[in-house]
């Protein structure tokens, strides 16, 4: 009852006209950035997170989340006109998308993936609602141990159940975790890895290495590729959209599934490209025209698209209740409140009440604003395709200068980000994954205070981790996720073997 109670003052909140105003602008943004090929949730929010400076914490987080929601939207529309995924989740929207667009449903197929992104974010939001007190009441338990635990869980969940090559994984997050400890030694006090460079004592900017890792270094990948837009006209008209929602409801399974599958894959480091591929494998599966799949079946688009919203919407639970980023974009916003000053945590639930149920409350109004931006101007944001890429690329190279130099009003800052944004090229040239990486720059240094903590407290005993029931079972949650393939492995095998004995 409480917590109907702290989402009502949310609402009361979120309701402000100053909120809805910056709710509506960081949608159109966002399914802006969606359409953009190269471009993304993670690096919109990155990049536009410097013109938050001026409003208050809840305003700005209220606008960058609403960023995210538009990004996820916006995916679909370049994904379904012209077979270009504006976004990695709306990879899989495109295998059945693009062939209805083909055969004049593009409206169906538009408002059946907008339809299902709104229905997978109300499901992961309503999770978020009834979980995320009761996470972070729990989490009030937890000391530099417990803490450290959670962070030891969180990197080797990225190691051991991501799709990525664990070895490049574990690589990117080392990286990361060199680049939190330039600096000054919060224990200590003392410099580190700073080589006699001044501007480098407090370390590296975290919002200066985003902008570069991912605005600057999408756009020089996108450069090289010689991106060129070609497409198809689109309208949604009140007729197509009344039915294809008498239609959506036959599929009612397929979009409770996939947002079971999305909040899991979400809540998990896993993200939401992953959760839209196994909901288009499931569905593909499990569908009685599972053949017909690729060539325009509306159950192929509802699938990723509600597995992905639901995904990008639940990796918001762990960032709010435990301070630990379920995705990219998670990580991102998890920086913004390091900077407004918000340490993100069950504390946040406590201290900052209005804060946290103003952004929950802004979760359900912002997706309801997006279904009804994306809906009413498609052939717009369709419109921003036609732009020549050689006229957007220098556009975002300016926004993304001007987003780093407005850190600290230096041009170091903008030499930093160019730096940040060769390394992020060079690594995606070699398939190395960033999510690790900015997940070890953002928790990088909170990881080791607690893990230097909880030795001094236990005079080195590396015991302390194992000392009682809740740290131990999250320790060894942690190494079951990091050696979780090769569990599997080992499981799959033993079981092949019993059933060739057994034949």
């Amino acid at each position: 009852m409480e917590e109907l109670v702290n989402l009502f003052h949310g609402f009361a909140v979120a309701l402000q006209p100053f909120n809805i105003a910056v709710m509506f602008i960081g949608i159109v943004l966002g399914v802006i950035i969606g359409v953009l090929p190269g471009l993304g949730g993670a690096n919109g929010v990155a990049i536009l997170l410097p013109l938050t400076f001026s409003m208050s914490p809840t305003s700005a987080i209220i606008m960058l989340s609403c960023i995210y929601w538009g990004a996820l939207f916006g995916g679909a529309i370049t994904s379904i006109l012209f077979n270009i995924p504006g976004e990695p989740w709306s990879v899989a929207t495109t295998f059945d998308g693009y062939p209805m667009a083909q055969q004049g449903k593009a409206g169906e197929a538009l408002t059946a993936a907008f339809t299902s992104s709104f229905v997978g974010a109300l499901f992961a939001v309503i999770m978020i609602t009834l979980v995320a007190p009761l996470v972070a009441g729990f989490a009030l338990r937890f000391g530099p141990a417990e803490k450290f635990a959670v962070y030891f869980l969180a990197f080797c969940s990225f190691i051991g159940l991501s799709k990525e090559p664990p070895f490049k994984t574990l690589a990117a997050m080392m990286i990361g975790f060199a680049l939190a400890a330039v600096g000054l030694d919060s224990m200590t006090g003392q410099l580190r890895l700073t080589f006699g460079f001044t501007p480098m004592l407090n370390g590296f900017d975290f919002l200066i290495a985003v902008i570069g890792l991912f605005g600057i270094g999408e756009i020089l990948l996108t450069m090289e590729d010689g991106l060129a837009f070609r497409g198809g006209k689109a309208k949604i008209n009140l007729r197509v959209v009344l039915h294809t929602w008498k239609e959506l409801p036959r599929y009612w399974m397929t979009s409770l599934r996939s947002c079971v599958i999305g909040c899991w894959m979400g809540i998990t480091p896993a993200g939401a490209t992953p959760a839209s591929f196994m909901s288009y494998g499931i569905a593909k599966r499990v569908s009685k025209r599972g053949s017909n799949f690729g060539k325009g079946e509306i159950d192929g688009v509802i699938a990723p698209e509600t597995a992905a919203h639901a995904a990008g919407t639940a990796a918001l639970l762990p960032m709010l209740s435990l301070g630990v980023p379920g995705s990219p974009t998670a990580a991102v916003l998890l920086g913004g409140l390091l900077i407004w000053g918000l340490q993100p945590g069950p504390m946040l639930f406590v201290e900052q009440k209005e804060f946290v149920w103003g952004l929950i409350a802004s979760m359900y109004l912002g997706n309801l604003a997006g279904l009804l931006v994306v809906l009413t101007c498609v052939p717009l944001f369709a419109a921003i395709l036609r732009v020549p890429f050689s006229i957007i690329a220098p556009l975002i190279l300016v926004l993304c200068a001007i987003g780093a130099y407005s850190v600290h009003n230096s041009t170091v800052d903008v030499m930093l980000m160019l730096m940040f944004g060769v390394i992020g090229y060079v690594l995606k040239k070699c398939d190395y994954p960033l999510a690790p990486l900015v997940l070890a720059i953002v928790l990088g240094d909170k990881a080791e205070e607690a893990f230097r903590q909880s030795l001094l407290g236990s005079q080195g005993s590396l015991g302390v981790f194992f000392s009682n029931g809740l740290v131990s079972s999250i320790m060894i949650l942690g190494l079951i996720a990091l050696f979780w393939s090769v569990i599997n492995d080992g499981w799959s095998k033993l079981r092949t073997g019993v059933l060739n004995r057994a034949a």
